[in-house]
């Protein structure tokens, strides 16, 4: 894999954030609590939102009062009505499609601003910059680039250099850019030099026989890669 070229200045350094995509509570909060001290974000992952509804927002709310959790619930439309729902039960961030009308991306920043949350677009395969810049003109401050699990799990889609160069537009534009997909420790120092400001693991942790080891191996390869 070839590595991605160094940017100038410094670069902070990227957040860990767990995706807890499974069907039930127990199943998420048994890697959460273990994993924890290592991770930075929370995502309450669209699986289990759908599960278990916004409950899983608001316990882990309540386990973890000073955390940064994310309702991955991808708004699509009834923006305002959405995000208001998941601000109430205690995200800090809510997730919205890059397919959703500029419409609907002004409804849930003006609902987060309410809330003091943040606002972050998904985006899909295709990649539209000028329709990028809007979603920021209109508040929204993280974007996620991300490879299907499909073409992953088949094999056909790696991380290479117009991912970074995505990522390094996105983030010139000044947004908080997210990566995932099956990141994992080997991955990671393909980002060298590239200003992710969030990297997700969710089954590298949460499939883990040991979650704590295999979140501090990632944390600890983050810390490397961008070291302070």
């Amino acid at each position: 894999m070839t590595q991605a070229t160094e940017t100038t200045g410094k670069l902070a350094r990227p957040r860990l954030q767990i995706a807890l995509d499974t069907t039930d509570m127990p199943s998420a909060l048994r890697p959460l609590n273990q994993a924890i001290s290592q991770v930075d974000v929370i995502e309450c992952g669209t699986i289990l939102i759908i599960a278990e509804g916004l409950k899983a927002v608001r316990e882990i709310r309540a386990l973890y009062p000073d955390k940064t959790i994310l309702a991955d619930v991808r708004i699509a439309e009834a923006g305002a009505l959405i995000a208001r729902n998941c601000f109430e039960a205690g995200a800090n961030w809510v997730s919205v499609v890059a397919g959703a009308s500029l419409t609907t991306v002004e409804q849930v920043v003006k609902v987060a601003d309410e809330f003091g949350g943040e606002v972050q677009i998904e985006l899909g395969e295709d990649y539209d910059a000028d329709k990028a810049r809007k979603w920021k003109e209109l508040g929204a401050k993280h974007v996620i680039v991300h490879r299907s699990r499909d073409a992953e799990v088949a094999g056909t889609l790696k991380w290479g250099p117009n991912d970074v160069e995505r990522i390094k537009e996105l983030h010139d534009m000044g947004f908080t850019v997210t990566v995932t997909g099956g990141v994992n420790v080997k991955d990671i120092p393909f980002f060298k030099g590239a200003p992710v400001g969030v990297i997700i693991s969710g089954r590298g942790i949460v499939k883990a026989e040991d979650p704590l080891a295999a979140a501090t191996e990632l944390k600890n390869t983050i810390n490397e890669v961008w070291p302070e």
